[in-house]
């Protein structure tokens, strides 16, 4: 990147050098045409004898001066212009490629990693399950695991999924009027059993909504999976649902870090991942608030970040009802 810039810097320079230049020759090969023009009316009129039109001759030939100076310094500056514009976009198009190749980079590092947690996780406990006689209850928790490893890495599939159909725009919504509580209930209750902390609910009841019920249901498991992943596990996570005259409003608060506010807008982003990747902890993939984000947006709806207090963020649904 750095070798790119220096490149580029000096190739801008160069050029804007060379315009440079060639407006400076383009006035002084004016100003000898102009002395030549002038030696020549000289010796076609007497000044002496007939001013006047010696007089009216040479304002033409300042006009002419005048016009060729202005056009040369008009052309000059466009071209400038249209280099600079030039610059600017190359060099804008270049880093945004570069960001998203690291980004898609830092991506796959950790896609890779959220794939094979859950996978060594469900061989485990199926290798424990096949070598050990266990009574029913250990069984049945191993078997547990098994079933909440396959529903997360269920999760990172069908993000994946849905972001290779919205960038090739093949997926069509299937809308349909369903009841947004009972969907909300029911993925807290699913991430109830999968983790091992309080989850405080306060869901109206009878909330319906008109929309694509599989992506709602990956919208909200995005946001409880980000709150999980970010709140310590003696904090509580709350998911809230109420409504307005027009609106249903889904919070879910973490009580973790919290998200700087020059970020905010940015988490949204494909691939875009809050701190610097050597020294995070938390691993994701960069996916989820960005399908969230085009959920939202499908069904004409708005999302965003507040703070809580004392720390921590607040995901902030608005949908139609």
């Amino acid at each position: 990147m750095r070798f790119f810039t220096s490149v580029h810097l000096l190739l801008l320079a160069y050029i804007i050098a060379a315009i440079v230049f060639w407006e400076i020759s383009l006035q002084q090969q004016s100003g000898r045409i102009y002395a030549q023009e002038v030696i020549t009316l000289k010796s076609q009129v007497d000044s002496l004898h007939d001013p006047t039109a010696y007089n009216r001759e040479l304002s033409g030939l300042e006009h002419k001066l005048s016009m060729r100076k202005s056009q040369y310094i008009g052309e000059g500056a466009t071209f400038l212009i249209v280099i600079l514009i030039g610059a600017v976009v190359v060099y804008s198009s270049f880093h945004r490629r570069i960001m998203l190749s690291r980004q898609q980079n830092n991506f796959m590092l950790s896609v890779t990693h959220e794939l094979k947690s859950p996978l060594a996780a469900m061989k485990l406990n199926l290798q424990t399950l096949e070598k050990h006689q266990l009574d029913e209850e250990k069984r049945k928790q191993l078997l547990e695991r098994c079933i909440k490893e396959s529903n997360r890495l269920n999760d990172l599939c069908n993000n994946m999924l849905f972001a290779s159909q919205i960038e090739g725009r093949q997926y069509r919504p299937a809308i349909e009027k369903f009841d947004l509580s009972e969907l909300v209930e029911d993925a807290v209750n699913d991430y109830a059993g999968r983790y091992s902390r309080k989850f405080e609910e306060d869901i109206v009841t009878g909330c319906k909504i008109n929309g694509d019920k599989m992506l709602l249901h990956m919208a909200i498991n995005n946001l409880l999976e980000n709150a999980v992943k970010y709140t310590p596990e003696d904090k509580p996570v709350s998911i809230r649902l109420n409504t307005t005259q027009n609106t249903a409003i889904l919070q879910v608060t973490d009580e973790g870090a919290g998200i700087p506010d020059s970020e905010k807008k940015k988490v949204f982003n494909k691939f875009y991942r809050v701190g610097n990747e050597e020294s995070r902890k938390a691993k994701g993939t960069g996916l989820g608030l960005y399908l969230t984000n085009k959920i939202v947006q499908q069904h004409k709806g708005r999302i965003t970040i507040k703070d809580n207090t004392p720390s921590g963020s607040v995901f902030e649904i608005s949908l139609p009802v």
